[in-house]
């Protein structure tokens, strides 16, 4: 958080405005501020910037102060309209989890449709599953969805419906088809989500397992800003396979939560061996040549949810559209996916 000359706090908010304009790291390795990563520094008690001022930046005082060239590149003009809408939505959500990874491939939205299934074996579990992978939605294919569309009234957008306690939300609704390309720059984008966190009706909710896209950029930054207005995120599940190519981008991800402060509820190693369908042997496919997930975790101390094996009959499911927790349950695989989402709940409820 920085602060003024007299040791006042600014604004969260306008910091965070400020650090996402600027797209900047703002932590240096002495822990001093760092005006070039774009963190305001020894800001005078007479600033005539600020929140809301026309002459942030631009006034003659201005002049040589190291932080005026983030005052001029964001002039907030006052609180978003848009939260309090986001916040009574997302009052109504009891625990909301994100999905994350660094690095693309590793099977982020299966793990998010599975999960959503295993969490919705509970009749008395209300589930919502968020797709803001916004360039490239699979969730409607994993989840036998597509085609469907979005209803609205004037209460908001109504999700689409898995099972009667399994509710869907994601941009593949509102594509004219399944070729559609998404070619937005970060402000669409993030409108975009703004406008599933605000509209959407998901209602008396358990959990909201929101499926993101890989890296660290808009849509990240954007969904830590908006959720929190409604309460903490209760955490983050990181996925990753077991070879180094993966994990050395997932450190990156586990960093990304360390600073913006969610809570890693632990990580998952997905296609963890190759189970054959004829004898659920495993065998060993991406060799974990750096120690793998477990290593990571312990090196890092975070916690680490357990490993999923690659079962073919996954992928089938997932093209066809069904639950394969539910149509494999003799599987290591599904046995995996219970056990992380026992892990899971009980992560997120304390």
């Amino acid at each position: 958080r920085a602060q003024g000359a007299q040791g006042q706090d600014l604004p969260t908010w306008y910091v965070l405005l400020a650090r996402e304009r600027l797209n900047m790291d703002v932590d240096t390795q002495d822990g001093r501020s760092d005006p070039s990563a774009g963190e305001l520094v020894d800001v005078p008690e007479a600033c005539p910037g600020g929140p809301g001022s026309e002459l942030a930046g631009k006034a003659a005082a201005c002049a040589g102060c190291p932080n005026k060239d983030i005052c001029a590149a964001s002039q907030p003009v006052g609180p978003d309209p848009d939260l309090p809408l986001i916040e009574r939505r997302m009052a109504m959500i009891k625990h909301k989890i994100l999905v994350l990874s660094g690095k693309g491939g590793v099977g982020k939205s299966t793990v998010s449709a599975q999960l959503s299934y295993a969490l919705s074996a509970d009749p008395d579990c209300q589930v919502g599953l968020m797709d803001v992978d916004i360039c490239g939605p699979s969730i409607p294919k994993i989840m036998g969805l597509e085609g469907e569309n979005v209803h609205r009234s004037s209460s908001g957008w109504s999700p689409v419906f898995v099972e009667d306690n399994l509710a869907v939300m994601s941009v593949g609704f509102l594509l004219p088809s399944t070729t559609s390309a998404v070619i937005w720059r970060g402000p669409k984008k993030n409108g975009l989500i703004k406008q599933f966190l605000k509209d959407v009706e998901w209602g008396e909710t358990d959990y909201l397992v929101v499926d993101t896209p890989p890296g660290t950029s808009d849509e990240h930054l954007s969904l830590v800003q908006y959720l929190d207005v409604g309460g903490r995120i209760d955490g983050a599940v990181i996925v990753t396979t077991p070879q180094e190519v993966s994990l050395m981008d997932v450190r990156k991800e586990i960093n990304f939560c360390k600073k913006v402060g969610v809570r890693i509820l632990g990580v998952v190693e997905n296609m963890s061996g190759f189970v054959c369908p004829k004898c659920d042997k495993c065998s060993t496919i991406f060799a974990p040549s750096t120690g793998g997930a477990k290593k990571m975790c312990e090196d890092m101390s975070i916690p680490f949810l357990g490993s999923i094996p690659i079962d073919p009959r996954i992928g089938k499911a997932c093209d066809e559209g069904k639950s394969f927790v539910d149509e494999v349950p003799e599987s290591p695989a599904t046995k995996a996916y219970i056990d992380i989402t026992k892990r899971i709940r009980e992560a997120a409820s304390k």
